[in-house]
This record gives C-alpha cells, sequence and structure tokens, in this order.
C-alpha cells in the first residue's frame, strides 16, 4: 500500500515552496535540514507552525519542504502558505478556520522598484544648499 503524501505549494515575496505532509510525529525538515538549524529565528518558526496550530494537527503529520528563492522571511511565509494549502487536501473542513486566519491569502507585498535619480524606491540623496 502506497505511503499518503499531501502537498502544497506556497508562494511570498520572491520565495516558492513545495511542501508534502506525510502522517507522522510532527518532525518539520526544510530543504534536508531541521527547521531549527535552517530558520535561526524563533518568531519565523513559530510563523511556520501557523497553519498546524489553526487547525489543531501538531505533531499528527511530518513536514517536509523543498524552498528556494529570497531570504528567511519570504522563505517562512512561503512556507506557511504552502502548509495552508496542504491542509486543505487533508480535510477541505479545514477551509474555514484556515480562511478565518488570513493562512490560504498569498500575500501579494513585493519590494519597490528602484526609481532613477534615487538610492532606493523612496530614498533621495541627503539635500545641499550649496
Amino acid at each position: 500500500m502506497a505511503k499518503v503524501q499531501y502537498f502544497g505549494t506556497g508562494r511570498r515575496k520572491k520565495s516558492v515552496s513545495r511542501v508534502r505532509l506525510v502522517p507522522g510525529t510532527g518532525k518539520i525538515t526544510i530543504n534536508n535540514k531541521d527547521v531549527e538549524e535552517y530558520i535561526p529565528h524563533a518568531d519565523l518558526r513559530e510563523v511556520i507552525l501557523q497553519p498546524l496550530n489553526v487547525t489543531e494537527t501538531k505533531g499528527t503529520y511530518d513536514v517536509l519542504v523543498n524552498v528556494h528563492g529570497g531570504g528567511y522571511a519570504g522563505q517562512a511565509g512561503a512556507t506557511r502558505h504552502g502548509i495552508a494549502r496542504a491542509l486543505l487536501e487533508v480535510d477541505p473542513d479545514f477551509r474555514t478556520p484556515l480562511k478565518r486566519a488570513g493562512l490560504l491569502t498569498r500575500d501579494a507585498r513585493m519590494v519597490e522598484r528602484k526609481k532613477p535619480g534615487l538610492k532606493k524606491a523612496r530614498k533621495a540623496s541627503q539635500f545641499s544648499k550649496r
């Protein structure tokens, strides 16, 4: 008999996360590393766990993640989105609590482009009277 797996793809900023949920003990592996080793900030690890906490499924699924692009924050957000989508495959009844918590919406905020004549998107060089 084939092992049951649930898939979800999450995106945030420039990060894309492919998430696989497998029934297990709650171990989270990101790019073949433990979550504590891969993401150094505790608050970002908490972001990743949000969908599992909302649906009260923490400790029932092993989370296997492949993520690329962006930095820690974007990757954590993409992983959260992917886990939420994978949980929908587990049980469609999870849609209401996940939707209410805002975990199914793709965060569309992106970096603003740099404008010509400025140092960054909005930062100008210091004004000089003379």
